[in-house]
C-alpha cells in the first residue's frame, strides 16, 4: 500500500498505465501456471506475439518463435494449437513465449503447479537455463518447497508479511 518498486532502477510504481504497458513489454516476461496461450493460435503465433507488439514483421518474428520453440523441444509441434498439445507441451510454448523477447525479469507464478514431477523437473531446468544463458532474474512464486533448490535467494512470505530471507553461496542480486 505504500513504498516504490524499483526495477532497473526505474521506479515502476509512479508510471501511469500506458508507461507500465510498454515497460512489461520491454523488460518483463510472464510464465503462467495455466500456460495462457491463445486457443486460436499455432505454438509459433502465441510465443511470436511478444514481438508484435515490437513492431517487427510476421516473418522474422516466427523464424525467432520456430527457433525458441525448437530449444524447449516443440520442433515437431510448431503448427499446433494448445489443444493439440499436453500440459507439459503447453508449458515449454509457455516458456519460449516469456523468453523470446529477452526481458530482464521473469517472473513464474507457479509454473510447474499442472504437471507431474518429471515434466517439473525438466521445466525448471529449462526455465534456470535460459535465465543463465541469457543473464536474467526469474522471479518465481510457488507453494512447492522442493522449488527452492533451484533459487539463488528463496523470501518466504506468510500472510502478507516476509518471514523468510535465505541467500545461497555466490548470490549477488537484489530485488
Amino acid at each position: 500500500t505504500r513504498g516504490r518498486v524499483l526495477i532497473g532502477g526505474m521506479n515502476v510504481s509512479g508510471m501511469d498505465e500506458e508507461e507500465l504497458a510498454a515497460f512489461r513489454q520491454r523488460y518483463i516476461g510472464f510464465i503462467f501456471q495455466s500456460y495462457n496461450l491463445l486457443p486460436s493460435m499455432t505454438a509459433v503465433e502465441n510465443v511470436a506475439m511478444p514481438l508484435m507488439f515490437r513492431g517487427m514483421d510476421k516473418g522474422k518474428r516466427e523464424e525467432i518463435a520456430e527457433v525458441l520453440l525448437r530449444r524447449v523441444g516443440l520442433s515437431h509441434r510448431l503448427r499446433h494449437y494448445p489443444g493439440q498439445m499436453s500440459g507439459g507441451q503447453q508449458q515449454r510454448a509457455g516458456i519460449a513465449r516469456a523468453f523470446v523477447t529477452r526481458p530482464q525479469v521473469v517472473f513464474a507464478d507457479e509454473p510447474t503447479g499442472n504437471l507431474d514431477s518429471r515434466t517439473t523437473e525438466e521445466i525448471m531446468k529449462m526455465i534456470m537455463g535460459f535465465a543463465r544463458k541469457y543473464d536474467e532474474t526469474i522471479i518465481l512464486v510457488t507453494h512447492d518447497p522442493g522449488m527452492a533448490r533451484f533459487a539463488d535467494r528463496i523470501v518466504t512470505l506468510k500472510d502478507g508479511n516476509v518471514i523468510g530471507d535465505e541467500r545461497k553461496d555466490g548470490y549477488c542480486g537484489s530485488i
